[in-house]
C-alpha cells in the first residue's frame, strides 16, 4: 500500500469520515476513492489535493503523495527485495519519504501518523540490517531517524514506555551509522518524556548527555541548553537554570541554519524556549513576550501543529500570572 494511502485512511478515520462520506465531500466516484485509498492506485494530483484540504493537511498530504517518482518507488522496492543492491539513490528516495511524514505529522498529528509509521518499521529495519555495500551506513541514518520520528510520536501520545525503547534502538543504529546528530536528538527526545513526567532530575540528565554528544549539530547543542536549564529550573536551582538560559540564547543568537534532521531548530522555536525557560522561573512577564513571538514566528505550515500546543497553554498561564 502507498504511503499517501495509509496516512490518508488515517486521517480520514481521525475525523470521523466514511469512505462513502469523504467521496461525496471531495465529489470523487467513491469506487475510485476506494482504490486509491487501498493503493491499488496512485491518486491524480487533483484528488490529493483535495483529500488533503478535506482532512486540513495544509499541503503536506498532497506533497507526500508525489515525494517519490515512479523510479523511486521502483529504487525501494528493488533494495527492500535486493538489500545488497542498495544505491545512493534509493536512500535519497527513503529520505525524502521521511521527510515529507515529518511536514505531514506536522499538519495532523502523531495519532494520525503512528499506525503507518509503526507498521513501516518492520520492514525497513530488515531491510538496514541486511543491506550491504558502501550505503549501509546512509541507509542505517535513515532508519534510524525514522525510529527517532517515531519515538517522539510515541512520547507525543504518552506511550512512554514505547516511546524510550524506540529512541534506544534510534541511538543505537545512529552510532552504528556514524550519525551524532541523530543520536543526540534520540538522547534529548528521553528528556522531553522525563519533562512530561515532571522528572526533572531526568530532563537534566538527557540535556546534559544531548548536548555534549560528540560531533552533534550545534543547534541541537542550543536546544539541550534550554532543556537542561528547564530541568534545574523544575529543581529549583534557579542560578544553575539562568546561567544555562543565557549560555543557550548567546549561542541561539549565532547558530546557524539546522540541517535536515533537526529542521524545526529555527529562531521562533529558540524563542519559545526561551519562554518556557522563563516560565519555569516564574518570570511571567519575559515568558509570555517569549512565547508570543516564537509562536508568531513560526513558519506557516508549523503553526497550527500539535506539538505547539505546549507552548500555547504556557503562554496563556504566563499571562494569567
Amino acid at each position: 500500500m502507498s504511503d499517501f494511502a495509509i496516512r490518508a485512511r488515517a486521517a480520514l478515520k481521525e475525523r470521523g469520515l466514511s469512505l462513502r462520506a469523504a467521496a461525496r465531500a471531495v465529489n470523487y466516484d467513491s469506487g475510485y476513492l476506494s482504490r486509491v485509498l487501498s493503493g491499488k492506485r496512485l491518486p491524480s494530483p487533483d484528488l490529493a489535493k483535495a483529500i488533503d484540504t478535506l482532512v486540513g493537511a495544509d499541503g503536506a498530504l498532497a506533497a507526500l503523495a508525489f515525494a517519490l517518482t515512479p523510479d523511486d518507488r521502483g529504487r525501494i522496492a528493488c533494495g527492500v527485495s535486493l538489500p545488497s543492491r542498495v544505491d545512493s539513490e534509493s536512500v535519497a528516495a527513503m529520505a525524502k519519504v521521511l521527510a515529507a511524514q515529518r511536514r505531514l505529522e506536522d499538519a495532523v498529528g502523531p495519532a494520525v501518523m503512528l499506525p503507518g509509521s509503526l507498521a513501516q518499521l518492520s520492514t525497513v529495519s530488515a531491510f538496514a540490517r541486511d543491506a550491504r555495500g558502501p550505503y549501509r551506513a546512509p541507509l542505517l541514518a535513515v532508519v534510524a531517524e525514522m525510529h527517532q520520528h517515531t519515538g517522539w510520536m510515541l512520547a507525543a501520545v504518552r506511550r512512554d514506555r514505547e516511546s524510550l525503547e524506540m529512541l534506544a534502538l534510534a541511538e543505537e543504529m545512529a552510532d552504528e551509522a556514524g550519525a551524532p546528530t541523530i543520536a543526540a536528538v534520540a538522547v534529548s527526545f528521553r528528556g522531553y518524556v522525563a519533562r512530561q513526567q515532571r522528572r526533572f532530575g531526568g530532563v537534566v540528565r538527557a540535556s546534559q548527555a544531548a548536548r555534549h554528544s560528540p560531533g552533534a549539530h550545534e543547534t541541537q547543542q542550543v536546544f539541550d541548553t534550554f532543556q537542561a536549564a528547564q530541568g534545574y529550573a523544575g529543581l529549583g536551582q534557579a542560578d544553575a537554570a539562568r546561567r544555562l538560559l543565557d549560555e543557550a540564547a548567546r549561542r541561539a543568537a549565532t547558530a546557524a541554519d539546522p540541517p535536515e534532521v533537526v529542521y524545526w531548530y529555527s529562531p521562533a522555536f529558540f524563542s519559545l524556549n526561551i519562554g518556557m525557560v522563563h516560565a519555569s522561573l516564574g518570570d511571567h512577564a519575559d515568558a509570555a513576550d517569549h512565547l508570543q513571538a516564537g509562536l508568531d514566528g513560526l513558519p506557516p505550515e508549523q503553526r497550527g501543529a500539535q506539538w505547539t500546543d505546549e507552548y500555547r497553554e504556557a503562554l496563556a498561564a504566563a499571562r494569567a500570572a
